[in-house]
């Protein structure tokens, strides 16, 4: 695994301008520890008008919403930033994945919010679809059915099953967000994190990787202790990043699966100080994932290492697609320092 210092030469800036002084990204940048360089994959373009036609294709943009909301989140963009080496079929299906999951994200939370008993339909469906292969009944089933069948056209039998398993895995989490957010109860650090690691949707690409390498990886690879915790550790490193940067849309909006604001919540601190304690664990779980690399270097095939670059390059893409996307553009403001948890 290369590591650099932590610098942000090349990091793209123009979607919010200048940050201002005292902003949350500015403490972000300051305070995090960011090993992996900016890249981003040649085909980015191409990826992108492929997200924009299969989701008009499956209907998914037909609400100016959902449309608005793909302009501000730019999946093509993330895939290209977490997926820069890949060949061109794989960058198309992550970015797609990426696009399918932040529709489906939405309307979860939004319905979960809501209208809790109308998420089971929505959520059944998906497993459904997911584990019996059964045919889709709404425009986001559709959608999912599509994606399922370009994953086992892409991957082997064993490699789809585990992208089908951890997709399941995905949508299950949603139900549990959804009762911690309707629950009255304050939600603590220990149980923010595990719902956020169920949906965090980033380990069900991990079969992606599997199949972008030349190679399948061994059995004794997939299933090495070392290589779980490296699965595991990569999700919540680079799902936490982008809960740093939304910290603030989150906290307006009366979010609660989000580290930030469970630090907060917990101590009562000032946002500034929630923040820098999640990047502190933050910091600590990248570091443990370089160790457990060099640890587990040694015994992998070039495929077993392509496959952790590409988990990696998850936590890498994270940082650098939050800086700048339109959806966070709150953290470029000035922090309030005297904002306390409820």
């Amino acid at each position: 695994m290369t590591t650099v210092p932590t610098v942000h030469e090349g990091i793209p800036t123009e979607a919010h301008g200048n940050a201002r002084t005292g902003s949350l990204r500015e403490l972000v940048d300051r305070t995090l520890y960011m090993p992996f360089p900016f890249q981003r994959h040649p085909q980015e373009s191409q990826a992108e008008s492929a997200v924009e036609t299969w989701l008009r294709t499956w209907g998914l943009t037909d609400d100016p919403a959902v449309s608005d909301m793909i302009e501000r989140t730019r999946p093509a963009q993330l895939a290209s930033y977490n997926s820069p080496t890949v060949d061109a079929e794989i960058l198309q299906l992550v970015a797609l994945q990426i696009a399918y999951q932040f529709v489906f994200d939405d309307a979860a939370e939004e319905v979960g919010r809501r209208h809790p008993g109308r998420l089971l339909p929505m959520l059944c469906e998906s497993v459904a679809i997911l584990r019996d292969d059964q045919p889709p009944t709404t425009g986001l089933g559709a959608a999912l059915s599509d994606l399922h069948r370009q994953v086992r056209e892409r991957c082997t039998p064993g490699q789809a099953a585990r992208w089908a398993w951890k997709s399941r895995e995905y949508v299950h989490g949603l139900l549990y967000e959804s009762v911690a957010q309707t629950q009255s109860a304050p939600v603590g650090v220990g149980l923010s994190c595990s719902v956020r690691s169920l949906i965090a949707g980033v380990e069900p690409f991990y079969p992606l990787y599997e199949a972008a390498q030349p190679r399948e990886l061994t059995p004794a690879e997939l299933h090495d202790p070392a290589m779980r915790r490296l699965e595991r550790l990569c999700a919540d490193a680079a799902v936490w990043i982008p809960d740093l940067f939304s910290a603030v849309k989150e906290h307006r909006a009366g979010g609660l699966i989000n580290l930030a604001l469970a630090y907060q919540r917990a101590g009562r601190y000032p946002l500034p100080q929630a923040v820098t304690l999640a990047v502190r664990r933050i910091n600590r779980t990248i570091a443990e994932i370089q160790r457990l690399y060099e640890e587990i270097g040694p015994r992998l095939t070039p495929a077993g290492i392509g496959y952790v670059e590409g988990m990696t390059g998850w936590i890498r893409g994270c940082y650098y697609w939050s800086r700048t996307v339109p959806r966070y553009a709150d953290a470029t403001e000035p922090l309030a320092l005297s904002s306390k948890g409820a």
